[in-house]
């Protein structure tokens, strides 16, 4: 088990099932109107993405600035997904 963390394996376990996620949810949307617009899910997805590879990069001991660059793409993601949502 510390091998499938440390080895960054984890993380992209996590960006598979945000992936899927976010396929399910807008499939479902497409197929019913109902639940959040594809757009909408992508807002929520990329900052998760953005943190996990973040994760990923500290795991496997990349250089502080790839995990720098990675948490500055979440809060820009998380930024914009807020200011879209305030437009509404």
């Amino acid at each position: 088990m510390a091998e499938f963390f440390a080895s960054g394996r984890v993380a992209d376990l996590v960006l598979v099932v945000l992936a899927l996620e976010a396929l399910l949810l807008t499939l479902w949307h497409r197929r019913t109107g109902r639940g959040l617009a594809p757009a909408a899910v992508l807002g929520l997805a990329l900052p998760g993405v953005a943190l996990v590879l973040a994760l990923r990069a500290a795991l496997v001991g990349a250089g502080w600035r790839w995990v720098a660059m990675a948490l500055t793409a979440a809060f820009a993601a998380h930024l914009l997904d807020v200011w879209l949502r305030l437009r509404r």
